[in-house]
């Protein structure tokens, strides 16, 4: 056994350990970077960049689609050819790491691929090496697929959301386990392409983490758009062969349901093993971090490992906050009031902040208030396509916002007038005497704020 001495040593280098390392090896910190598959993480390889690309071509399939009544006629003939060829070529480099590696070795930091054992506090192995960092230790172990224990599910050859991002053909038909945001926005965009997608969900609704809203709208499009879904039917049974493909067995559902292909989208988490935990001192259960994001001193979670949100835009704000921390540098704390999130559906689905339901178990005294995309003059234009709504969540006693739904055509981008307003407690009278550009889809915040004004 070899040791080594370092001032850091980040293990993980997704995009929040990439973010970090990086920057504190540009800062002439002496950085030891670990990772064991692909430098980068899920975001460029198979979440967020690829994904996306996917969404941006069915997007355009369903766009073309609406032309007739409105533009002329267009006949549509879907490729995913050009589709794989981008993500391929792109965003993935046909899933190669070199260009991040030399990134950061460019940087200055000193890059280790192999598997991270925690050790201690300041101490981890890798192989037949032992490294241990005199400043700190940053975990961005990101997170891995819930797989769950489905009576044959383990036995067959289903995909993760891998699967379907490198797929280069299309299979016939698909059947999603999950309707969360990733087995959605995959469904959606096979169908476009011509793919026969089921979407089966156990809990009584998709997206159950969201308003109900927001379920009843996007599962009343997906339906016409030609998907089935089944919510409320827990799946009890998996089996495959390989000439009839998959049969899935699932509660309150007829008879078994067959596709050649099984996406299993059933969540994430974070990748942190309860001997990792134990080895820093942590509870086996719980909150890892503090405001600081420290689990200990001089030991830092970030990214999807802190268990705060695993978006892209979480682990790049946590990487920002833990550099501070160990060049001593001041700055603000953690905080995960506002935090945004997008479900790249059509139409999109921007939430920030505390649901309704949310809000409520909170305790607070809450008015909600709601427009519908479509009854607005910006709806109205655009016609088809135009399903959506905004909904506001208020603390009545406060006079604030503390949460926010923008549902519709380009619903990620509404929701940033909402995130300032949740984040820097924007009090509810200012927003109503602010000026609204018309015709825009963001007019819809203005007529929420009077429905809520005559629900309070």
């Amino acid at each position: 056994m070899s040791t080594e001495q370092a001032e850091v040593v980040v293990v993980g280098l997704g995009v929040a350990g990439e973010a970090v390392g990086g920057a504190l090896a540009k800062a002439g910190v002496d950085v030891v970077g670990i990772e064991d598959t692909l430098v980068g993480g899920e975001c460029p390889y198979w979440g967020c960049i690829p994904s996306k690309m996917m969404v941006r071509a069915g997007n355009l399939l369903a766009e073309a689609r609406r032309i007739p009544g409105m533009a002329g006629s267009a006949t549509v003939t879907p490729d995913w050819a050009p589709v794989a060829r981008r993500i391929r070529e792109e965003a993935t480099a046909d899933w190669d790491d070199t260009i991040a590696v030399d990134r950061f070795t460019d940087a200055g930091g000193r890059f280790v691929r192999g598997h991270a054992e925690i050790l201690g506090p300041d101490r981890v192995r890798v192989g037949d090496t032992e490294y241990t960092a005199s400043r700190g230790l940053v975990l961005a172990t990101g997170t891995e697929p819930v797989v769950p224990p489905i009576d044959g599910l383990a036995e067959t050859p289903f995909w993760t959301n891998h699967g379907a991002i490198e797929a280069e053909e299309l299979p016939a038909s698909l059947i999603v386990l999950g309707g969360g945001a990733i087995g959605l926005e995959i469904g959606q965009v096979y169908a476009r392409f011509g793919v026969k997608v089921t979407v089966v969900e156990a809990a009584d609704r998709i997206l159950p983490m969201d308003e109900p809203e927001s379920s009843e709208l996007i599962e009343d499009v997906l339906v016409r758009e030609g998907l089935t879904v089944h919510t409320g039917s827990p799946v009890t049974r998996v089996t495959y062969d390989d000439g009839s493909g998959f049969a899935v067995t699932a509660d309150g559902v007829p008879g078994d349901l067959h596709a050649e292909k099984l996406l299993v989208a059933t969540g994430r988490r974070p990748r942190l093993a309860p001997e990792t935990r134990s080895a820093l001192g942590a509870p086996p259960r719980g909150d890892l971090v503090d405001d600081r994001l420290r689990i200990a001193d001089r030991v830092w979670a970030i990214g999807d490992a802190a268990g705060k949100g695993a978006f892209t835009h979480v682990a790049t704000y946590h990487a920002d906050i833990v550099v501070r921390e160990i060049l001593g540098e001041d700055g603000p704390a953690a905080d995960h009031r506002a935090l945004p999130r997008v479900t790249f559906t059509d139409p999109e689905v921007g939430v920030v902040g505390l649901t309704e339901a949310a809000a409520r178990e909170a305790g607070l005294t809450v008015a909600t208030g709601i427009q519908r995309a479509s009854s607005t003059t910006r709806g109205w234009l655009h016609k088809a396509g135009n399903d959506g709504f905004v909904k506001l969540v208020a603390d009545v006693d406060a006079g604030r916002l503390v949460g926010a739904t923008a549902a519709g055509p380009h619903g990620g981008e509404v929701l940033g007038a909402l995130s300032v307003a949740v984040h820097a407690r924007v009090p509810i009278t200012e927003l109503e005497s602010m000026i609204y550009a018309y015709p825009t889809f963001h007019r819809g915040i203005h007529e929420a704020l009077k429905d809520l004004r005559s629900a309070g």
